[in-house]
């Protein structure tokens, strides 16, 4: 199906708005035709009768009837053919003119529509007596049919010229619309040659002001665009480097194996290539979780959820995990965090964060999970007990990369929720990372719950 034009949807609007307008106004017409068609039939009688009332001559002694009247006698168009007629006091017709059917004599004097005849044809009337000593009653006739006549006619009079208009009125509206809509036309090539990949913005010319904020927008995102796109590149350069680390060390201690090895040797080769192994497929894990949070930006939407329940999910997943290294977790907060955002990016969020911590944390550490639904935030931090002893890297149930590159995957999931990533230390040397959020959320209650 082809797409309409903005064009041809201007232009069915404006027409149909203008054949809307020009039909009130032929029914508009046609009413006032009618009431001034009624108007002036009406002071036309009224004024026949009054010349003819007071006239004084034979013509009145003796009954004349002429019935029809002279064709010739007609000069205009306009021109109506009226009857006349005159009765004395007691109702004796004096003078009849015209071809209206005699109507009955009575004394009621003003207009009156009648019904004539043995078919009851329509007829306009006036009557008046002469004087108040009531000598001669004169009635002034027309008839109805005529009457619409000169009605529909004064109509068509006044709506013809708008329908000779029409076309003409819709040629000179599509020159109009065509040429309004060269500004957007403009833009639309414009928009249609811009290249995203360089990051050639619009130019800031001279525009209508409705066009500027979608001049502005496109920037905007241009900009955003770009950003993304080096921080993309910048993040990949990093996971490449890092995964290139450990397949090179793979690598090198395969090789190794296939030499003349003592046993010690051999042991911590298979050691070191299971560790690079284990380094390998983090990388690989948080280059998924980077193509998964750009995929979510783009193409899924967020949903409604609870924070609380959904940390306090996660956090059941690492309990076995530290019982068996004397870690423990707490959550701290709020009993309920309503909040908007991709569930599946969050838990991946807080595993980076826990396993990060609990890779850092000695034996006997308490790691803290603060959520604070009133300052819309998520907070990690850990707590060393007396006695404790820090751990080399490689005694850790989940080794460190080294780079960070779990917190870069972390800062890019806070990104895509509008908020951020942030690290701190106090003077007891306790480090914190931080999610800001910027959603509006309220803070029901406070507990803290150990797993």
């Amino acid at each position: 199906m082809k797409n309409r034009t903005l064009f041809g949807h201007l232009l069915a609007w404006a027409l149909g708005a203008l054949l809307i307008v020009w039909l009130a106004f032929v029914i508009l017409g046609l009413r006032t035709g009618i009431h001034e068609a009624d108007e002036l039939t009406d002071g036309h009688l009224a004024s026949t009768a009054s010349l003819l009332i007071n006239q004084r001559s034979n013509e009145f002694v003796g009954t004349r009837d002429v019935s029809a009247p002279n064709p010739e006698l007609k000069r205009h168009d306009y021109q109506q053919s009226m009857s006349i007629i005159i009765w004395d006091q007691g109702g004796k017709v004096l003078s009849r003119t015209g071809n209206a059917p005699r109507p009955l004599f009575d004394t009621t004097e003003g207009f009156a529509t009648l019904k004539l005849g043995p078919t009851g044809e329509l007829w306009r009337t006036f009557a008046r007596w002469d004087s108040p000593t009531r000598q001669r009653r004169l009635m002034v006739l027309l008839s109805e049919e005529e009457r619409d006549d000169l009605a529909w006619d004064i109509a068509k009079q006044v709506a013809e010229p708008g329908l000779w208009l029409l076309p003409v009125v819709a040629f000179a509206l599509s020159i109009a619309i065509k040429k309004g809509l060269n500004p957007l036309s403009c833009l639309s090539k414009e928009v249609l040659t811009l290249n995203i990949q360089a990051g050639e913005p619009l130019q800031k010319a001279q525009r209508h002001q409705e066009f500027q904020i979608l001049v502005d927008s496109i920037n905007l995102l241009i900009v955003r665009y770009q950003a993304a796109m080096t921080r993309e590149r910048e993040l990949a350069g990093e996971l490449a480097h890092e995964l290139r680390t450990p397949l090179t060390s793979l690598s090198l201690h395969a090789q190794s194996l296939q030499g003349a090895l003592s046993v010690l040797e051999r042991k911590q080769a298979h050691e070191r290539i299971a560790a690079e192994a284990l380094r390998a497929g983090q990388v690989l894990q948080h280059l998924l979780t980077l193509a998964r949070t750009s995929h979510a930006e783009l193409a899924e939407a967020a949903v409604p959820l609870d924070l609380a329940r959904l940390t306090a999910g996660v956090l059941s997943e690492y309990s076995q995990i530290c019982l068996d290294n004397g870690h423990e977790l707490a959550l701290i907060g709020s009993g309920t965090y309503p909040m908007t955002g991709h569930k599946v990016l969050l838990e991946i969020a807080l595993r980076n964060l826990v396993e990060n911590a609990l890779g850092h944390a000695p034996a006997g550490s308490v790691i803290y999970i603060e959520l604070d639904a009133h300052n819309q935030y998520l907070q990690i931090s850990n707590e060393q007990l007396k006695n404790t002893q820090h751990l080399d890297s490689k005694d850790t149930v989940f080794p460190r990369l080294g780079l960070g590159l779990g917190h870069r995957v972390i800062e890019k999931i806070a990104t895509l929720h509008k908020g951020s990533f942030s690290e701190t230390s106090d003077s007891d040397n306790i480090r914190r990372y931080r999610i800001s959020f910027a959603y509006s959320n309220k803070l029901i209650n406070d507990q803290k719950i150990f797993i």
